[in-house]
Order: C-alpha cells, then sequence, then structure tokens
C-alpha cells in the first residue's frame, strides 16, 4: 500500500474534521488535537466537566474514520477480565473457549477510567503500553490500530482512584473541550430540533487502512535538529524547574515529537515549524509533571508551569520551506 502524500493526508484531515464539526460544534482546537493523537497513533485523555461533549467526540472519531469502537464504563467493581476478556469453559466438548473484551478494537472509549480499582486499571495499561493483552499465561496481539480515548471528571474524586504517573505518562496528550461559545451552543440547540432526534450519524470518510496510511504520512514529516534540540531543551527545562518534583521524561520529548510532526501535516507541510512546538507543548507536557505539594494549594497546575518554560526557552530560527528535507 502506498503511502498518501502531506497533501493528501492534508485534505483528508480537513475532510474529517468537518464531517466532526457536524456533531461537536465550535470545538476545531480540542478537536484537532484529538486527531493529532490519533495520526500520533497514541492515547488521548479528556479531562473536562461532565457533558462536554467527551464521550461523544471517542464516538464520533470512531464513525468519522470508520474504525471499531468498544465503550467500557469504569466503576469501582470493574475486573480485569470485563475489559481484556476470558475464558469460558464449555461443557459440550470439555474445552474453554476464550471470549474477547471490548480492549479487542480499533478504539476503546474508557470511560471516567479513574474511577476502576487499580488492578483494572493495570489491565489496561499493559494494553496501552505493549500493544497487547495477557490473559492466563497466554499474550495476545491486538489489531492495528489500537487508541484509548479515556475520559475523567477534574473535580469529582471521591470513590475514585487517581491514575499513577506510570499510566498518566502513557497518555499522549491530554485535552479539555471546555464550554461552548453564546452561538454555539445556540448553534447544538437549533440543529437539534431540526434534526429532530438525539443522535446524529456521521458519514465516514476514510477506511482503517487509509488511517494507517495517514499515520504512515506523519512518519515522513522532517524535523530540523535545531528544532529537535529546541524539543529537548523545552524538557529538560521542566525537570529543572523550581516548583517541579518531577519532570517530563524522555517519553515527553517523543510525545513533543509525534506531536508537532502532525500539527505540521494538519496544515499541510513537510516540515515541523517551533510554532508546531509551542502549539502542542502544553498538552504533550502538562500532565507528565508532578509538582511540589505545596503548589496544589496554589492551585497551579502542569499546564501553568509548561507555558512558564515556554516563555523562558529561546526559540530557535524556523527552517525556510526551501530547505532540503531528509
Amino acid at each position: 500500500m502506498s503511502t498518501p502524500t502531506v497533501e493528501e493526508t492534508h485534505a483528508r484531515c480537513e475532510a474529517v474534521l468537518s464531517q466532526m464539526e457536524r456533531a461537536v460544534i465550535g470545538k476545531r482546537e480540542p478537536l484537532e488535537m484529538v486527531l493529532m493523537g490519533i495520526l500520533a497513533d497514541g492515547h488521548v485523555l479528556l479531562e473536562d466537566f461532565p457533558g462536554l461533549a467527551k464521550t461523544l467526540v471517542a464516538r464520533s472519531f470512531a464513525q468519522v474514520l470508520d474504525i471499531g469502537f468498544a465503550r467500557v464504563q469504569f466503576t469501582p467493581d470493574l475486573m480485569p477480565s470485563d475489559v481484556t476478556g476470558s475464558s469460558i469453559y464449555r461443557q459440550s466438548d470439555a474445552t474453554f473457549e476464550f471470549r474477547p473484551g471490548p480492549v479487542f478494537t480499533n478504539l476503546l472509549l474508557a470511560d471516567e477510567i479513574n474511577r476502576a480499582p487499580p488492578k483494572t486499571q493495570s489491565a489496561l495499561l499493559e494494553a496501552m503500553a505493549e500493544r497487547q493483552v495477557t490473559i492466563e499465561g497466554e499474550t495476545r496481539p491486538l489489531d492495528s490500530p489500537f487508541l484509548v480515548v479515556a475520559t475523567q471528571n477534574p473535580i469529582e474524586y471521591e470513590g475514585t482512584y487517581p491514575l499513577p504517573e506510570a499510566q498518566l505518562d502513557r497518555f499522549l496528550l491530554r485535552v479539555a473541550i471546555g464550554y461552548p461559545g453564546r452561538e454555539d451552543e445556540w448553534e447544538v440547540l437549533d440543529r437539534r430540533m431540526r434534526r429532530r432526534v438525539d443522535d446524529i450519524r456521521l458519514d465516514p470518510v476514510c477506511t482503517r487502512d487509509e488511517l494507517i496510511g495517514m499515520q504512515r504520512t506523519v512518519e515522513a514529516v522532517h524535523v530540523d535538529r535545531s528544532v529537535g534540540l529546541y524539543m529537548v531543551d523545552l524538557v529538560t527545562a521542566t525537570r529543572s524547574h523550581g516548583q517541579v518534583q518531577v519532570g517530563a521524561s524522555p517519553r515527553g520529548t517523543l510525545a513533543l515529537l509525534k506531536l508537532a510532526r502532525c500539527r505540521a501535516v494538519l496544515d499541510g507541510r513537510d516540515f515541523v515549524s517551533p510554532d508546531d512546538v509551542k502549539a502542542i507543548a502544553v498538552p504533550a507536557l502538562g500532565h507528565r509533571l508532578t509538582l511540589r505539594p505545596e503548589l496544589w494549594v496554589r492551585r497551579i497546575s502542569g499546564d501553568d508551569i509548561v507555558r512558564e518554560v515556554l516563555e523562558a526557552v529561546p526559540t530557535p530560527a524556523a527552517r525556510p520551506a526551501s530547505a532540503p528535507a531528509p
């Protein structure tokens, strides 16, 4: 299968976003962020208040990309086998039959992921990290692409199990949807009245194989050494920041690389600019920082630290469009 050009991938991304905006109105930037996570073959954490279309975003992307979709509502009594699957004894022939769980799909919506106990979270962590699950000693690979879109409520902590740093670090980026503006929210109401039903059916604009081809296109985007060192300097600055207890790991630097390439493709370019890095630095790094405990009272977040770092680290000159590709 041939790899599509940057122009072809850019055009298809525009078609995906246009279709998505039929369901999610006035939220172009968060939709672009989630699409970049998908193009980078990474997992996305949607963290926002209830009722802000987090579930709708995940389900709609599965429809538009025409890939397999499954949803798991995480609860305190959810068992690992409820996610990964289990073997069922068949009395008819005295054998065990494996019945796959919802993790065997292309896009898994892990709804309210922080409500599940750590044992269940760790089962999902293996799937996210290794693209496989181990059940009763047997390792079973997951189909490509395998993407987890997880949601959690940032203000409701009673009866929850906060995600450990190791699992948070597995999410390529963290995205907030946010409340719609006045006109956008009226548009939501107007379209609902004209539609006369709650559900909206979106049209697929690409296939699973075409999505994999788009992911390959991203891998061909050029990153100049100066821009790559800028990514390294940003991540290094989070480690030496006086308000940070543990900074971003090299996995954070790789997240910058992947997402900056995707940002360039969404803009129709085959090279990464420093502005691409700045555009994705906060969602890529903010959730990877462990701040000093005294900052919790002052309501300083990892996102705030990343914004400070972006102001402090010198920006390299952008590579001219005529520069040679690798």
